[in-house]
């Protein structure tokens, strides 16, 4: 039975990528005062940003519905396929729970909990693709990815951590001492949780450098098959510097993908905010 792959829309895979690989995205709502939308369909980033300089306050995004995911579950399923759906870690959000719900109705779905978000969960959806594009069942790319997850490495740094403040994940005397003392932190992303790692301090150009070279530097347990560097309106230059540092530090990678974040992942990072992920080697 041919396999169909699905991800929610906090993948932030580019319309490139989900052509290429034929990936259905199946996207969470965002909701900005009193109007509401779809991630990457009638909210962008450039949405948020807007209304969080208008009104100071932050946008809100809710979980696909179970009724969403049993009409596009059954949608492929009534088309003949086996699915594999994948969801933001479920720590984050209610979306694999649903997910979960949805497929247990319809039969014939698999759910995989990326335990990630952003190309974190990306890395993960593309190693689901590459297997259902060599023929995998949809069990044996399911298992396979959920072996997966454990590997991947993802994290960022960002220029401001008032976003993370007024999403609630950091406290209003953190967010100030960030600000006066120019520290810009690091975030991880470990066993489905977003934890503090290294706070770096200075212009935010030459932290993404500093903090690039730690992810990178002398590493000998990277799988070259990938690396992401993911951001949320940096600069051109400043990603192609990243891009040149990847390839100096890390030599190799057979695919080195930039994408931008969606709607979705803006909402708890904001602007500048930049990450470098990968697998590590099993």
């Amino acid at each position: 039975m041919p396999v169909k792959i699905l991800s929610d829309s906090t993948c932030d895979l580019s319309e490139e990528l989900v052509r290429k690989y034929d990936i259905e995205i199946v996207p969470l709502t965002v909701t900005l005062g009193s109007r509401s939308g779809y991630d990457g369909v009638d909210i962008t980033p450039e949405d948020i940003y807007r209304y969080v300089e208008e009104t100071g306050t932050l946008s809100k995004t809710s979980a696909v519905s179970v009724d969403e995911y049993l009409r596009v579950f059954r949608k492929w399923r009534d088309k003949g396929y086996e699915i594999v759906h994948f969801c933001i870690s479920g720590d984050f959000s209610a979306c694999w729970q649903n997910a979960c719900t949805a497929a247990k109705e319809t039969g014939g779905v698999y759910v995989v909990d990326s335990r990630n978000l952003s190309t974190g969960q990306g890395l993960v959806v593309l190693h689901g693709a590459d297997m259902a594009a060599e023929g995998a069942s949809a069990s044996e790319i399911a298992q396979s990815c959920e072996e997966l997850v454990s590997r991947v490495e993802a994290s960022f740094v960002a220029n401001s951590i008032e976003y993370l403040r007024k999403g609630g994940r950091c406290s209003a005397l953190a967010a100030l001492g960030a600000n006066i003392f120019q520290i810009k932190p690091a975030i991880e992303v470990k066993d489905g949780h977003m934890e503090p790692g290294k706070k770096y301090r200075g212009k935010i150009d030459k932290v993404i450098r500093d903090y690039a070279e730690d992810r990178l530097k002398g590493r000998e347990d990277i799988d070259k098959k990938r690396v992401f560097i993911t951001h949320t309106r940096c600069d051109g230059e400043t990603i192609e510097t990243i891009k040149a540092l990847v390839q100096e530090l890390q030599p190799g990678f057979e695919e080195v993908l930039e994408t931008v974040a969606g709607a979705t992942v803006t909402t708890h990072c904001g602007p500048e905010t930049l990450g470098v992920l990968f697998i590590r080697k099993a």
